[in-house]
């Protein structure tokens, strides 16, 4: 195995839709503001991976159109994936496993603002015969199992609050954030519901932003950055689609994917510092904490998703959050977790590490 490692990173705020600006226009400052600080030209990157979703664009191939900041010509080895782009970064890590370049960018672009019917274009991604027809808005699902978690025990109305209130006061000192506010749990549990057990502060804000990753192998990562944060471990696994047949109160592709990252990275989940997890609702932080196995770890300084979900961007993010303590001196070991479908469906686990 080659040691592949996270170099830079950056994201554009997380801010509601504003169609006029185009993905390349979003997506351009933050490529120079990645590629500025490791001091490369973008011809020195051996690998484009991206990720976005037609659905939230309404229409097809509508990544294309962020080639236009990557700089396609003369071409390029690129690729996508039409999901959170933390699998992109999954294939380019891979990809530089295989030795076939050294360099490698990694974007994701959010627009989950931008159709005017969140709840018409959700549903498309349940199963096509018995879930899709009844079209369930875009946080029915979450709710069922939201009660499913409070109903075995794992956490509760008081404690998604409590979650939420430590979320958005950390994201006070986020820029980047879509939302952070100083709010007390008595306060937000006086809030109507919007799919019960979950209130509007359980539930993730949808925005829009960019997010972009350089990865770098070996020496490559050292000329590039004084401590990079090593990808020492990464793992992907998935659970059924049909979530009537699931136990919605477990994760246990997390569960599995936290294993195998562990076993390649020769560390676990229960010995990182900070853990950056995709929780899209407040009651997932229950869930993926038990099936990681965390221990002590900080979870979500940055606010996490509670405080801004730009769709696609979202689990990329998470990995730049966890690779930016490394890179700063701030911690040893950190976990990244990204997550796609409904209820905890895809489940994506990144073990990183710095030098000594």
């Amino acid at each position: 195995m080659r040691d592949v490692a996270v170099v830079a990173w950056a994201q554009s705020p997380c801010r509601a839709a504003n169609r006029r600006d185009d993905m390349a226009g979003i997506l351009l400052p933050v490529i120079r503001e990645t590629v500025n600080t490791v001091g490369i030209d973008r011809d020195d990157v051996d690998f484009v991976a991206s990720g976005s979703h037609d659905f939230y664009e309404g229409r097809t191939f509508s990544y294309i159109d962020s080639l236009d900041a990557v700089g396609a010509w003369p071409p390029i080895s690129e690729s996508h994936v039409e999901s959170d782009a933390a699998w992109a970064l999954a294939e380019a890590w891979s990809w530089l496993q295989l030795g076939e370049g050294d360099i490698a960018l990694v974007y994701g672009i959010g627009r989950g603002s931008l159709p005017a019917d969140l709840d018409q274009v959700m549903p498309a991604q349940l199963d096509p015969y018995y879930l899709a027809p009844l079209a369930p808005h875009r946080d029915a699902i979450a709710g069922l199992q939201a009660r499913s978690t409070i109903e075995a025990g794992l956490t509760s109305e008081q404690g998604m609050a409590e979650v939420a209130s430590r979320c958005l006061a950390s994201a006070l000192d986020n820029p980047l954030a879509q939302r952070s506010e100083q709010v007390d749990a008595a306060q937000l549990l006086e809030a109507p519901y919007v799919s019960s057990p979950l209130r509007e502060h359980d539930v993730a804000p949808v925005g829009d932003a960019a997010a972009v990753v350089i990865l770098a192998a070996g020496d490559a990562a050292r000329r590039l950055a004084e401590r990079p944060a090593w990808l020492r471990g990464v793992d992907h696994r998935m659970d059924t689609h049909y979530p009537g047949v699931r136990d919605l109160s477990e994760s246990p592709s997390t569960g599995r994917a936290a294993h195998r990252a562990a076993e390649l990275a020769g560390f676990s989940a229960s010995d990182v510092d900070v853990a950056e997890l995709h929780t899209e609702y407040s009651h997932q932080e229950a869930i993926l904490s038990g099936a990681l196995g965390l221990k002590g770890a900080a979870v979500n300084p940055s606010g996490g998703p509670l405080a801004g979900r730009p769709a696609t961007a979202t689990g990329l993010i998470r990995v730049g959050e966890a690779a930016r303590h490394i890179l700063d001196g701030r911690a040893d070991r950190t976990l990244a977790h990204a997550t796609s479908g409904p209820a905890l469906q895809q489940n994506l686990v990144c073990l990183l590490e710095g030098d000594g």
